[in-house]
């Protein structure tokens, strides 16, 4: 219980909660909670648990965590996470596809077997069988050149702490929905993780690692739309293409002449 007393201290006055709040809420008098923040006296199991309630905090954060100094952690492990898959007539994975007019209804529904069941399903044989995949349909154009009605397939994600800054993940998030970003992992210092957009026109936000459900790494892409050769990851405009081109056929002449 390193932390606890000044924990305490700082997620009371956070919340806006007086000692005496505090204490009518714990049905305990004003002076315990007094000596909880000073360290004179340290609360029972059951009114440790009721604290974690009404503060928001996990066990292990309130009690060995440094938050003021440090900031909030990341839920790490939830606990035991139930991912619902489908599998086909000889048990292998199918890979579920959540389409733009699905993504509202997959945040319910995404560990209940029976919605999951009426998603779509298909198999791509050239990914790895080592991961569990999951297919979502980009529904913006924020991650130009990307397009809207693209479909990015996921290799699913159970622990936060195995996002690897920098690289494009699928996030499922209370605060967010579904959303697919370019994700920068600042869990270890802010417990949040940073979301940029490869369109330089959508500003980066921030979500809070808590509010993440699922996490699914970007692996491949399915699309009807080809890149055209001003696309980003080709720096060469239409016009430059088409100078390149009447240039060769200055050249050829030159060689027949």
């Amino acid at each position: 219980m390193k932390f606890l007393a000044p924990n305490l201290r700082f997620l009371r006055k956070q919340k806006g909660i007086t000692q005496s709040e505090l204490a009518e809420k714990l049905a305990v008098q004003r002076t315990m909670i007094s000596a909880y923040e000073d360290g004179r006296s340290e609360p029972k199991l059951g009114t440790l648990k009721s604290l974690c309630e009404i503060l928001e905090v996990g066990l292990e954060e309130f009690l060995d965590h440094d938050i003021e100094s440090k900031g909030r952690k990341a839920i790490q492990n939830r606990g035991v996470n139930i991912l619902t898959i489908s599998c086909d007539e000889e048990d292998r994975e199918n890979i579920t596809l959540v389409g733009q007019k699905a993504s509202a209804g997959y945040l319910n529904g995404y560990a209940d077997p029976e919605y999951m069941e009426g998603l779509p399903q298909f198999r791509l044989p050239m990914l790895s069988t080592q991961a569990t995949y999951r297919a979502f349909e980009l529904a913006g154009d924020s991650m130009l050149p990307l397009v809207p009605g693209t479909i990015v397939i996921g290799a699913y994600v159970d622990q936060l702490s195995g996002i690897k800054s920098g690289k494009t993940y699928v996030l499922v998030t209370e605060s967010e929905g579904v959303v697919y970003k370019r994700v920068f992992n600042y869990l270890s210092d802010n417990g949040k993780l940073f979301l940029v957009s490869d369109n330089e026109h959508y500003k980066p936000f921030e979500v809070r690692g808590e509010d993440v459900l699922e996490v699914w790494e970007a692996k491949a892409f399915i699309s009807t739309d080809f890149p055209n050769p001003g696309d980003k990851k080709n720096p060469l405009s239409l016009e430059d293409l088409a100078a390149m081109i009447q240039d060769l056929k200055a050249d050829l002449r030159k060689i027949k002449n």
